[in-house]
């Protein structure tokens, strides 16, 4: 899968409030899907230490699965696009890692309204987060993705409620997930396959918390492309 980013077919200048467009979600799991690639090798090696090294080639599977899903069937809508995306990861994705994110991104699609406001990708954002946090059941502090998920929606409903452009939004919502994940280092495991290691999952990164940095992250990239 490969997009053009035309700055008027995303919205234009984000600093000015423009709409995110369908463009912009196919661009955003384009560029998920270019940065799993390059990570897959760190993700796998979180993953070693704690889990059971597969989380890099399974989410670069998955969304390589996603690329080619959107570019058979183009969506015609942003909602259309995070409900193909997350169907096609439960449905590729094995492990806990594809129900989650595949969960996330239908739950956004569903609550994503037209035209895709800032505040209203930031709603629809926090929906997919609160999917994760119901099939995990997972709570901040526990080493999950949700470490990271949790403070990049707080972050963006924060910036929204401040005014602050797409492009800004999503570069402060991004290094709020990054700190999250970092964060989950020092922690205990609480839930999934690195629980049973104890004291021993202490001084590793989450693998997911990871992925989620690099999924928030990925949406700053496509916001600075189309800015």
């Amino acid at each position: 899968m490969s997009t053009s980013m035309d700055p008027d077919s995303v919205g234009g200048d984000f600093a000015d409030g423009g709409v995110l467009t369908t463009d912009f979600f196919v661009a955003w799991f384009d560029d998920i899907a270019k940065q799993v690639r390059l990570q897959r090798e760190r993700l796998t090696a979180l993953d070693a230490a704690i889990g059971d090294a597969d989380h890099g080639t399974n989410l670069d599977r998955g969304f390589t699965e996603v690329g080619k899903a959107l570019t058979d069937s183009p969506p015609t809508s942003p909602g259309q696009a995070l409900l193909s995306a997350g169907t096609t990861l439960i449905r590729r994705v094995g492990g806990a890692s594809g129900p989650l994110y595949g969960s996330a991104f239908r739950a956004m699609g569903k609550a994503v309204e037209e035209p895709v406001t800032l505040a209203g990708f930031a709603a629809a954002f926090d929906a997919g987060v609160v999917a994760v946090e119901q099939l995990g059941k997972a709570v901040p502090g526990d080493k999950t993705m949700v470490d990271a998920l949790v403070p990049a929606s707080r972050t963006l409903a924060l910036a929204v409620r401040d005014g602050v452009g797409v492009r800004e939004a999503f570069e402060l919502t991004a290094r709020a997930a990054e700190e999250g994940a970092r964060a989950t280092i020092p922690l205990r495991a609480r839930k999934g396959r690195a629980s049973y290691l104890g004291e021993r999952s202490i001084g590793h990164e989450d693998p997911g918390a990871a992925s989620s940095a690099l999924i928030v992250a990925s949406l700053a990239t496509v916001a600075a492309v189309g800015s």
